[in-house]
């Protein structure tokens, strides 16, 4: 198999393994695709790390796989294509991408995937598809431009141009970086804290960013009061509340 679902402690470790560089063809998609909608299912599974070894992380789709693919070919994949990327981003939980090495193209688009982007100090990112003569087609497009806007995502897709570490932070591209043998750790210890915390309130945070994101204003504050409302009828809310009020603010325990 070329990607492995371990789940430890809570926290449920996405793990490409495609050697040497996790090339992303059909069968690691329609993998990631599975093991997605199980980490979604899984209520042992609280937060998900996204990586791909200490060297990579995934240096794009399978080039030699997409040659031999025809016009044809690519209309009836593409659909599948999105949906395997889309099922990682719809992870109903907090998930954070542990990217050390090469990110780029799918996988680049793989890291945006996820809520939070832990990068390693050798990392680079990009989205090379127009050296190729195409466009990103596993969302890129769209979540690059949502994440770090549309003019410096348009820099990044027009030229292909690779950015450092360094680089994709002030981007926004990245959220932290760290010693390159740090990554996965602190990427854990991310998803750790998280898997501890309350996990309805977390998936309602969650849909609540992201589909206010994709829409209107009013329809994304009508979605907030929902979730707020319909929050107060869980058990997390009334431990949590008990707790403030009895020892103090951040000392609830909801496992």
């Amino acid at each position: 198999m070329t990607v492995h679902l371990e789940v430890a402690e809570g926290v449920g470790t996405l793990r490409l393994d495609r050697p040497p560089m996790n090339a992303l063809d059909v069968a690691t998609q329609d993998r990631l695709k599975e093991l997605a909608e199980e980490a979604t299912r899984r209520e042992d599974v609280r937060a998900v790390v996204i990586h791909g070894g200490e060297k990579v992380f995934a240096a794009g789709a399978d080039i030699k796989e997409m040659q031999a693919m025809d016009h044809t070919a690519m209309v009836l994949r593409a659909r599948a294509l999105q949906d395997s990327f889309t099922a990682v981003a719809r992870i109903p939980k907090p998930v954070v991408a542990a990217v050390t090495g090469y990110a780029v193209g799918g996988g680049c688009e793989l890291a945006l995937c996820a809520d939070y982007r832990i990068a390693g100090e050798n990392a680079k990112l990009g989205q090379p598809e127009i050296l190729l003569g195409l466009i990103p087609g596993a969302g890129g497009t769209q979540r690059l431009a949502r994440l770090i806007g549309p003019s410096k995502a348009k820099d990044l897709i027009f030229t292909g141009r690779q950015v450092r570490a360094d680089e994709a932070l002030a981007l926004g591209l990245v959220d932290r970086v760290v010693p390159a043998d740090e990554v996965y750790t602190q990427a854990h210890a991310w998803a750790a804290k998280l898997a501890q915390g309350p996990a309805l309130a977390l998936r309602a945070a969650k849909e609540s960013v992201d589909t206010g994101l994709e829409t209107d204003i009013d329809t994304g504050l009508a979605v907030e009061r929902n979730w707020f409302a319909g929050l107060f009828a869980t058990e997390d809310r009334e431990r949590g509340m008990r707790s403030f009020v009895e020892e103090g603010p951040g000392k609830a325990k909801f496992l």
